[in-house]
């Protein structure tokens, strides 16, 4: 598992969870979207457009559906970005 503090795209992710955490969750790599930091499904939407659009990647729904906590979601951008 990698150092949360040496991954570079962790804390670009986790800055962009900031916002959409309305709870104050602390965010780690096994920190559940639907679990943890309750988001429906606008807040999801949303969010992956932001992740998207920082990015410069598409993340498909078949994706979406797979990515359940931000750990996956930083797996998934590191493959999407080649």
């Amino acid at each position: 598992m990698t150092d949360h503090a040496s991954d570079p795209l962790f804390a670009e992710i986790k800055e962009e969870i900031e916002p959409f955490n309305a709870k104050g969750v602390e965010v780690t790599r096994e920190t559940s979207f639907q679990k943890d930091l309750e988001w429906d499904s606008l807040t999801v939407m949303d969010f992956v457009a932001a992740i998207e659009d920082r990015f410069d990647i598409i993340i498909t729904m078949n994706m979406q559906a797979e990515i359940e906590t931000v750990g996956q979601l930083v797996d998934a951008v590191t493959k999407l970005r080649g």
